[in-house]
């Protein structure tokens, strides 16, 4: 379920950013702001599923899954293909998160 919860909040998190990118930097028309407003938040509020009594433990694991999806976003959304750095760093980013929601708490 967490990781479901992560998969949507970032799509939702990318799509929104990116819906402020296509109207500021693309040239979009400024109504690309609503869809954006709308998936920021779904995105806030689709961190709230993931259980757990520290939001800034979910929100520090979420970091990685981020991470990954922003690059996948790259490849699938943009047409750029991620290189060796780019899939190198989205490991790294999600072992981080792997070692925060599975590590033995004291």
């Amino acid at each position: 379920m967490i990781l479901l919860a992560y998969a949507a909040a970032a799509l939702a998190e990318i799509a929104g950013c990116f819906a402020f990118w296509a109207w500021l930097r693309l040239g979009r028309s400024a109504w690309w702001v609503l869809p954006g407003l709308a998936s920021l938040a779904a995105f806030a509020a689709l961190l709230t599923l993931v259980d757990s009594p520290a939001a800034g433990r979910t929100f520090a694991a979420y970091g990685g899954v981020y991470v990954a999806a922003s690059v996948l976003w790259l490849w699938l959304a943009e047409g750029q293909r991620p290189d060796r750095w780019d899939l190198a760093g989205s490991a790294v980013c999600l072992a981080g998160t792997a070692l925060i929601l599975l590590g033995r708490r004291g």
